[in-house]
Order: structure tokens, then C-alpha cells, then sequence
């Protein structure tokens, strides 16, 4: 079964998908990965969110930034594919769905995000490369990577 994506602005949301969305990153970025952090940053207004839905629920998510708020180059950040539904490659849908969007929104293909570095492999098959030193974010490996 394929993903439906959508993409929307903050203010598009509707509370329940709000809801889905923070319920799904918390499963999988706090409990999942045990990793205790403040997930409800502030920047999910600024965002562009991309959101894969299989059966009308949200199983697969990226926010993405424009150019100059995050980083130099256009953002893609809490990349998160239900547990359950990774074996079905959602995450390169949701990959390619945002870099679209990306390209759609803000005119760039240029793109950086902040890898864990276990999915190094996984973001080199889209296209990014590595740059720069790995560093801890949130006590978990991470590299920043560029695609251009």
C-alpha cells in the first residue's frame, strides 16, 4: 500500500493531525529511543510539515525549513517512520515527498539535516553527503549532511 502525503503550513493543520503528529514523534523519538528533550521546540510554526498517511492515520513525517531559518541551506528535520510501518519504505517516500516540497516552496535543492549517524547509509541513498565532524545531540550520534 502506498503512502498518501500531504503537505501543509502550521496554521493548516488540523488539531487532531497536530495531535498525531507530536503523539507519533514522541513514541518514536523519546520513548523508542529513550532520549529525554524538550521535542515542542517553538519552530513547528515555522515549518513546512510533510505527513504520510496509510489508512488515514499518520505513519511517516518530516518538518521541513526554509533556507536561512535552521540552517544556510533549506532544512529537513524529525524524519520519523512509525516502527510498525518501516518495513515498507516509507521513509524514502517521505524523503522524496519533502524534498519535492522543498522544491516546490522554496525554490532550492539544496538541503541540510542533522543525521543520526545509524541512518548515515539511508540519507546517502536520497543523496546527502556527510560534511563536517560527528557530535552528540540529545545524547545520540549525529553528522550533519548536505545534498545539493
Amino acid at each position: 500500500m502506498s503512502l498518501k502525503i500531504e503537505v501543509k503550513k502550521f496554521s493548516e493543520l488540523k488539531l487532531t493531525e497536530l495531535y498525531d503528529i507530536l503523539q507519533l514523534r514522541s513514541e518514536v523519538f523519546v520513548v523508542e529511543q529513550d532520549c529525554v528533550y524538550q521535542d515542542i521546540d517553538g519552530k513547528d510554526q515555522e515549518a513546512l510539515h510533510v505527513i504520510g498517511y496509510k489508512n488515514d492515520k499518520i505513519v511517516a513525517y518530516t518538518r521541513c525549513f526554509k533556507p536561512g531559518y535552521y540552517f544556510e541551506e533549506a532544512a529537513i528535520g524529525r524524519v520519523v517512520v512509525k516502527h510498525s510501518e518501516r518495513k515498507f519504505g516509507y521513509g524514502h517516500d517521505i524523503m522524496k515527498a519533502s524534498a519535492k516540497a522543498i522544491e516546490e516552496e522554496y525554490q532550492t535543492s539544496n538541503i541540510k539535516l542533522s543525521a543520526q549517524q545509524y541512518l548515515i547509509k539511508f540519507y546517502e541513498s536520497h543523496g546527502y553527503k556527510t560534511t563536517g565532524e560527528g557530535y552528540l545531540e540529545d545524547g545520540i550520534p549525529h553528522i550533519a549532511m548536505i545534498k545539493n
